[in-house]
């Protein structure tokens, strides 16, 4: 909890409706609702009025709680109430910070990370919502924001001590806007001819040193399980921000972004290539905040560029979705020219010529392209949906910063018409560096014969390899033209016909071939260094 005593004078009444105890941290706070009962509760005068009642909370496993406290640049807080919300993409939550200093914030999930947010008032009209773009830049305040998303949300529960009263009864539309100062911005448009206004930057939770987290999540990872709607196996669902997880049995990709009990969505795809990093594999790495610290593999993508030209051959890249539960998540990328790490940004870089500036660093475009994912493994804090490209930009650092990488990606169907236009869905920045093979190797204490897979740039005089290790780099070479295969958008026998010929018609890697093209799986992508998926 926070600091004892707080200058806020606390108020405690009996619930009217069950009659449990109800507590007001804030003078100054209105509303509550019952943790027993439900009830949306009114404070009036000295006495509580029940004014209706909240649906159940979708148990997500949180590492927050209520009463959890932490220290938020120098001031201590307390989360005294939660906001859930559901959007296409999933839910995501919105907890109550209350600071011992009467001031009241929201510490609310973003691309897997956190976001603390104050409300501000707005010095002018707020823009229309029909006039946002994802992509276009936008003046809020007299500041410079560049509109990252506009979803539809909806209330659809509420817990604890609220300085509003809970509306669950409509959908309202809500902008999240990023700036290159390192801000995120929303609009919400709950109350249309007053819409309110919040700024704020991302943090993790080791920086916020709280106490009182869930027990479970912050010892173990406890596990919530679902039957797979395809063949009836157990899922067992370890991480919080769950919105997709891939079946062990069947590898069909399961939607449970409407909670466990929920009518699960799901689709097929076809086998893929084993991960060389197998799944649930811890390796000690210094990424985001560079520290080292333990990162676990909880999902695996492969993934392909979507060729613009049919005679071209399209690249391909592995990655692997990492996960430590202060930092949140970041990606491990396996690619044709290196591996690599990246996260998602809360901000946006500047742009600056042909390139942009980030973090005091300058960035070169590399390419454009457009991305498709062709098989997972494991979970995922996104929604992964059948068949969806992403369209993204990477960025090379220059000078002393040449092994930082950016990547710019934009979600969406269409993604034609440059920023803003059509029907772009979400912009997401990445940012990372690059990494030695050998650096990847010693995090995971791989064994040689992988260290040779995982090196395939390497010059083939470098060494003698063993009969083993000749064996591992032609698997590599394999997964590398099974991965390109998946991605063409030609017939399955001619894409095939190299593995026909090397192999034979009747071998297991070109019936494997024929049907990867028979079924693809696409959707929630990222780009080479970006993070993929919903903003919340």
């Amino acid at each position: 909890m926070a600091t004892e005593p707080t200058p806020q004078r606390a108020y405690r009444a009996a619930c009217p409706n069950c009659g449990a105890p109800v507590e007001f941290r804030s003078a100054a706070s209105a509303f509550a609702v019952c943790s027993f009962c439900r009830s949306t509760l009114v404070r009036d005068g000295e006495a509580l009025r029940r004014t209706g009642a909240s649906a159940e909370l979708f148990d997500d496993h949180s590492p927050l709680q209520l009463g959890a406290a932490g220290r938020h640049q120098g001031a201590a807080f307390t989360l005294v109430g939660r906001l859930q919300y559901r959007y296409s993409e999933g839910t995501w939550n919105e907890w109550h910070a209350l600071f011992d200093n009467g001031r009241s914030g929201w510490l609310s999930e973003d691309n897997g990370r956190y976001v603390m947010a104050f409300e501000a008032p707005l010095a002018q009209p707020a823009p229309d919502p029909s006039s946002l773009r994802p992509g276009a830049q936008q003046v809020v305040n007299g500041e410079a924001f560049s509109v990252a998303s506009i979803v539809v949300a909806r209330l659809i529960a509420a817990q604890g001590e609220l300085p509003a009263p809970p509306e669950t009864e409509r959908g309202f539309i809500v902008a999240d806007l990023r700036s290159t100062r390192g801000e995120v911005g929303t609009l919400d448009y709950r109350h249309p001819l007053a819409p309110s206004w919040s700024v704020g930057r991302s943090v993790a939770i080791s920086e916020l040193a709280m106490t009182g987290l869930a027990e479970g999540t912050e010892k173990t990872l406890s596990a919530r399980g679902v039957a797979c709607p395809s063949c009836g196996t157990a899922l067992e669902i370890q991480l919080a921000s769950t919105q997709s997880i891939v079946c062990p049995q069947c590898h069909a990709v399961v939607d449970v972004s409407k909670g466990v009990g929920a009518d699960l969505a799901h689709f097929a795809q076809a086998q893929g290539s084993e991960p060389q990093i197998p799944l649930g594999s811890i390796g000690t790495l210094a990424l985001t905040r560079g520290q080292p610290l333990p990162w676990q593999v909880v999902g695996y993508v492969e993934r392909c560029e979507v060729a613009e030209d049919p005679e071209d051959d399209p690249s391909s890249w592995r990655e692997y979705l990492l996960y430590h539960r202060s930092e949140g998540f970041a990606f491990l990328v396996d690619a044709d020219d290196g591996w690599s790490w990246s996260a998602p940004i809360t901000g946006v870089p500047q742009p600056a010529g042909g390139g942009v500036t980030y973090d005091g660093a300058t960035y070169r475009k590399l390419y454009d392209y457009r991305g498709r994912i062709t098989y997972v493994l494991g979970e995922f804090y996104w929604h992964l949906e059948r068949d969806e490209l992403t369209f993204n930009t990477d960025y090379a650092g220059v000078g002393a910063a040449s092994r930082k990488r950016l990547n710019r990606e934009r979600t969406g169907k269409g993604g034609g018409g440059g920023d803003g236009g059509g029907d772009t869905q979400e912009i997401v920045w990445s940012a990372g560096e690059t990494l030695d093979a050998d650096t990847v190797v010693k995090a995971f204490r791989l064994g040689p014969e992988q260290r040779a897979a995982l090196q395939r740039d390497a010059s083939p005089t470098a060494l003698k390899p063993s009969p083993m290790v000749k064996v591992f780099v032609v698997l590599a070479f394999i997964v590398i033209v099974l991965l390109i295969n998946r991605c063409s958008d030609g017939g399955g026998a001619a894409d095939c016909s190299e593995l026909r010929n090397t192999y034979g018609e009747a071998s297991f890697e070109y019936k494997n071939c024929l049907d990867n093209q028979r079924s693809r799986t696409g959707g929630g992508s990222f780009g080479g260094f970006s993070s993929g998926g919903g903003h919340k």
